[in-house]
């Protein structure tokens, strides 16, 4: 059975707080990537975890904006789907990809030639405790998202967050250059001061096990006349 960490009230009225939310227009709150109930990570079957790298998910059948804003806003929490990976296979992830299991969301700006710049990133998340559970990390510090820009999943170690056997139509992109797509062992996550890389690979028939909690930027109310 998988946990939900839910967002806290606390850290929701924070959110709502900082975007000076008017009592009369209260906020629309969306999942972007929702994903389907009982979806986890593949681990412990054909266990593949997500390594250094920075993902996003480019489309999921037909759909290409499921991860991208819809509008101006934050993101306030962001959820990742875990496998359970057996304590073998844990410590093959770990003494090959850089120890422990971690990961954050990010904001990715989509610029020229498949090149994603980060405009802003929550803080590193340890995964551990979570493997076989959806995990739901609420932000201090909520992140400015513009309309266009997608939530990624940063990862500078290893995380079990992916989904195989797929369509061919659904596809995720990595921070790897195309002559990389399968090197595992250069750090290619944007994190520290690396802010921009081109995401040149394309993963097809899987998805990464990963949303974010949406608010948008409201819309003054018009008044009455």
């Amino acid at each position: 059975m998988t946990r939900l960490r839910v967002l806290s009230s606390s850290a929701l009225l924070a959110a709502l707080a900082a975007l000076a939310l008017p009592a009369a227009a209260p906020a629309k709150i969306t999942e972007l990537g929702q994903l389907p109930d009982g979806v986890l990570g593949v681990c412990p079957d054909d266990c593949q975890a997500v390594s250094r790298t920075t993902g996003y998910q480019a489309k999921v059948g037909p759909d290409r904006s499921l991860y991208k804003a819809p509008a101006d806003g934050r993101i306030v929490a962001w959820s990742i789907a875990l496998g359970n990976p057996g304590p073998k296979q844990t410590a093959f992830f770990a003494e090959r990809l850089g120890g422990e299991s971690r990961a954050a969301v990010v904001v990715l700006n989509p610029e020229k030639k498949l090149v994603r710049r980060v405009t802003a990133k929550g803080p590193l998340q340890r995964l551990t405790d979570f493997f076989g559970q959806v995990a739901q990390f609420p932000l201090e510090r909520t992140l400015p998202i513009k309309k266009g820009q997608y939530v990624g999943l940063s990862v500078p170690s290893w995380a079990p967050a992916l989904q195989l056997s797929l369509g061919s139509d659904t596809s995720w992109r990595a921070s790897r250059p195309n002559d990389s797509c399968n090197d595992t062992s250069t750090q290619f996550a944007l994190v520290g001061s690396r802010r921009a890389l081109p995401f040149a690979c394309l993963y097809k028939t899987a998805r990464l096990t990963y949303s974010a909690t949406f608010i948008p930027t409201p819309t003054p109310a018009k008044r009455s006349r």
